[in-house]
């Protein structure tokens, strides 16, 4: 028998539509995200400007640059990377993040390359990019060293890794766990393990032995009066983020 020439079930992408509308909703459950994905892209975008010489002002600024945005979820990083003109692939290991994004993209207009996969086997594909992106992910792998050495395989040389995650200490406990998941309940209960949580020196240290040189670090530090994120130099007792390089 001849297979139907479209076999799309419209009913399945409108569930993934709807998800893709509560993914991208900033009052809803991704809420949190929407509160520091500004501040994650401020950071984000002035250090790919700076190690390759871009004007952000300029149209299309990070054209001819390719970025891995591992653990992309619905592409809240990755749109805007695509908007600044790279070519972006989006990669997650929870499968049903996928077809979200990709509706998300498509209502956009953007062309992104959202894939179901791991580091891991995008390194021994020999995918190479300009940029990873490493975003609040190696917090929830089992092997950070081995994670890491995959993020930096997935490098060109010279090529740049900005990796965000949690410090562990009292107050982290009591901001990410406690406040996020108790109190305010913006996390489901059980989403980080606070034992897996790395301090900066530790990250650093695991970066330096997965063959990247790390170059800089800031904290994202929330304001409780103002309800806002921003950068600091100086404090990384909770959420903090970093920059690294491969040699080239």
């Amino acid at each position: 028998m001849q297979a139907p020439q479209n076999s799309v079930d419209p009913s399945e992408i409108a569930k993934f539509e709807a998800m893709a509308a509560e993914w991208w909703d900033p009052s809803g459950k991704f809420k949190p995200l929407h509160m520091l994905n500004p501040c994650r892209l401020d950071y984000i975008t002035t250090q790919i400007a700076g190690e390759f010489d871009r004007d952000l002002t300029a149209q299309a600024p990070f054209r001819g640059l390719r970025i891995l945005d591992i653990g992309c979820g619905g592409g809240l990083l990755a749109e805007p990377m695509a908007r600044l003109g790279a070519g972006v692939v989006g990669a997650d290991a929870a499968e049903r993040n996928i077809p979200v994004a990709r509706v998300h993209a498509a209502q956009s207009g953007l062309e992104i390359d959202y894939r179901h996969t791991t580091a891991e086997t995008l390194a021994d594909a020999g995918e190479q990019f300009d940029v990873v992106l490493n975003m609040e992910v190696v917090e929830h792998v089992s092997d950070p060293l081995a994670y890491l050495t995959a993020c930096r395989t997935l490098l060109k040389p010279g090529g740049l890794h900005i990796c965000s995650t949690i410090n562990r200490n009292a107050k982290s406990y009591m901001v990410a766990i406690v406040g996020a998941e108790v109190v305010m309940r913006w996390l489901p209960k059980g989403t980080h393990d606070w034992s897996k949580f790395i301090t900066p020196e530790e990250l650093y240290d695991l970066l330096s032995q997965a063959g990247l040189t790390p170059v800089d670090r800031k904290g994202f530090v929330f304001n409780p009066v103002t309800w806002s994120w921003s950068l600091s130099a100086r404090d990384l007792s909770v959420n903090y983020v970093t920059a690294s390089l491969k040699p080239a």
